[in-house]
C-alpha cells in the first residue's frame, strides 16, 4: 500500500510572485509529488504551500524548497505581521495514508539532517520530533524571533539547534517536525483596533483559558485596514471551526464589532465542515479544492 505524507512548509515571502514561483518549481520538480494548495499573503509577508506524496519524494521536494528558499530570501531585509525565524520558517510533516508518526518522525530526521549539513542552517525540532519537552511546542521555539534569535543562538543553551551551526545567517533557521493536521484559520474583523483582535485573541486561545486546542494572535492588516484574530486549529475533532467561529462572533459583538469574513491557509479536511459549511464561516474564495480528503 502507498504511503503518502503531506508537507506544509511556511516560508517568509508574501510579496514578490517571482520568488514564490521559484519556490513552488523546486517543488514541482520532483517526481511523485503534488502540490495541492498555495497561498499568499502580503501583510503576514507570508507564503504556505501544501503537497503531498511518496515520503522519499516529500523530503526530497521539501529539501529543494528549503535550499530555494535559503537563497533567494534575506530575512535581514524581511518585514511582516507573523513571527518568524527563517526564510523556510516552519516546515511540518503530516502523516496521511499508511504511514505511522513514528515513521514520519524518521523522515523528519533524516530532513533535518540533510539541511543542517548540507546548507549549514539551524533545525530546531518540533512537536513529535522534538528532542526536549520545551520544543514540543512550536510557539517556545519561534516566539523569539529572527533578530533575538540571531543574538542569542551564539550563546544562550536554551537556544542552540538540534541541528546545525550555532549561529544565524540570511536565511535564518527552520522549525521542522511532525504533527497532525491543523487548520489554519484566520476571521477578518469590521474594525482597524487591534487591540480588539488581541483580546479577542487572548479569550479565545487555550493558553490564556480560552477554547482547547486553540491557538491565537491579534493582528493588524495595514492593506486592508482591519484586525485580523489569526489562529491556528490544532484538534478540529474536539474544537471544529464553527465552535471558534462562533465564539469570536459573540466576543466581536460585545466590542461592537462584527466579522467581516474568514480565510483558510491551506486545507481544511472533510470532517471538519460537518454540521456546518463554507458559507456560514464565511470563508472567503472558498472552493471544492480546499477540501483535504484522504
Amino acid at each position: 500500500m502507498q504511503k503518502i505524507l503531506e508537507c506544509v512548509p511556511n516560508f517568509s515571502e508574501g510579496k514578490d510572485k517571482k520568488k514564490i514561483a521559484e519556490i513552488l518549481k523546486s517543488i514541482r520538480k520532483i517526481k511523485g509529488v503534488k502540490i495541492l494548495d498555495f497561498s499568499n499573503d502580503i501583510d503576514h509577508n507570508r507564503t504556505v504551500i501544501t503537497f503531498l506524496g511518496e515520503p522519499k519524494s516529500v523530503i526530497q521536494a521539501a529539501f529543494e524548497a528549503a535550499k530555494t528558499a535559503s537563497q533567494i530570501i534575506d530575512l535581514t531585509k524581511h518585514k511582516g505581521i507573523h513571527p518568524r525565524i527563517g526564510a523556510t520558517d516552519v516546515l511540518p510533516l503530516i502523516p496521511l495514508k499508511n504511514i505511522t508518526g513514528k515513521e514520519a518522525v524518521k523522515y523528519s530526521k533524516e530532513l533535518g539532517e540533510k539541511i543542517a549539513t548540507e546548507l549549514k542552517i539551524p533545525i530546531y525540532f518540533y512537536e513529535k520530533s522534538a528532542t526536549s519537552k520545551s520544543r514540543k511546542n512550536l510557539a517556545n521555539v519561534r516566539n523569539i524571533g529572527y533578530e533575538k534569535l540571531k543574538k542569542e543562538i551564539t550563546t544562550n543553551k536554551k537556544r542552540f539547534p538540534d541541528l546545525g551551526p550555532k549561529r544565524l545567517g540570511k536565511a535564518g533557521a527552520i522549525a521542522l517536525g511532525v504533527r497532525d493536521i491543523l487548520i489554519a484559520f484566520n476571521i477578518n474583523l469590521k474594525t482597524p483596533d487591534i487591540e480588539i483582535a488581541k483580546k479577542i485573541a487572548t479569550k479565545i486561545r487555550e493558553k490564556t483559558g480560552g477554547l482547547p486546542f486553540v491557538k491565537a494572535l491579534g493582528l493588524k492588516l495595514a492593506q486592508k485596514n482591519i484586525a485580523q484574530v489569526s489562529m491556528n486549529l490544532t484538534n478540529y475533532k474536539k474544537t471544529p471551526p464553527l465552535k471558534v467561529f462562533k465564539l469570536i462572533e459573540k466576543l466581536a459583538k460585545k466590542h461592537s464589532t462584527e466579522i467581516l469574513e474568514s480565510e483558510l491557509i491551506g486545507l481544511i479536511p472533510t470532517p471538519a465542515l460537518k454540521n456546518t459549511s463554507a458559507k456560514e464561516l464565511k470563508i472567503k474564495n472558498f472552493s471544492s479544492k480546499k477540501i483535504l480528503n484522504f
